[in-house]
């Protein structure tokens, strides 16, 4: 007697799943265009920044000596962002002292006596000013205290307005945003669970329908030349 089993078909749908599922690289693709969309989108609506710099120079008396000068440098440059500066300079700078105190940073070098303001603003004029008023109101306290410290400082150059932001370009955030994009894919693509490819699944899984293997009857033969 025959048995005739039917071997169940698999379903239609797992060719087509398998087809759509995405390949594990595409987690980098996504991550870096998704980082660079949002890295250009930044710096496009972002307002551009500009920055202009002046700087002053401290310059000994007949009574003082160049070490001296150059200390003094060091000092004012400290100072330069102090309440005491920032009033007189709101005046000509037109905009608030808090302003000024967020916007100017200064910087000494070890080796001259020279201090150079540099202020941010989002219009080219106002940076330009800022520096410049920070720079006079400096200028105008030391020579008030010349008297005292045999240092006076003196206008080195003047900020000027500029002609270019300081700040990144849309193109140079999208590359950059995408370059983190890039990274976190990776990241998750390594911390992601390792799946089982679906021929090993279906391997693995037992087939329903398929009737179990039961061995045959041992022939007489068989049996009469095994004793």
């Amino acid at each position: 007697m025959t048995e005739n089993s039917v071997r169940p078909t698999r379903p239609a749908g797992t060719a087509t799943r398998r087809s759509r599922a995405l390949p594990p690289w595409s987690l980098l693709a996504v991550g870096a265009l998704a980082g660079g969309l949002a890295g250009g989108a930044y710096g496009a609506l972002k307002p551009p920044v500009y920055t202009a710099t002046a700087y002053v120079v401290a310059v000994p008396t007949a009574k003082s000596d160049p070490a001296s000068a150059l200390g003094f440098a060091q000092a004012y440059g400290r100072v330069a962002t102090q309440l005491a500066v920032l009033g007189d300079a709101q005046v000509w700078a037109g905009v608030p002292a808090r302003t000024l105190r967020d916007s100017v940073q200064t910087a000494t070098s070890p080796d001259a006596p020279m201090v150079a303001i540099t202020a941010t603003s989002s219009r080219p004029d106002q940076a330009a000013d800022m520096a410049n008023a920070v720079s006079r109101a400096m200028t105008r306290h030391a020579k008030d205290s010349v008297a005292a410290t045999n240092v006076e400082l003196q206008q080195f150059a003047r900020a000027v307005k500029p002609t270019e932001p300081s700040s990144a370009s849309p193109t140079v955030t999208a590359l950059v945003g995408a370059s983190a994009g890039g990274l976190l894919g990776g990241l998750a693509l390594l911390v992601r669970p390792k799946r089982k490819r679906a021929d090993d699944v279906e391997a693995d899984r037992e087939e329903p329908g398929r009737p179990a293997a039961v061995p045959g009857p041992a022939l007489a033969g068989d049996t009469r030349g095994a004793l």
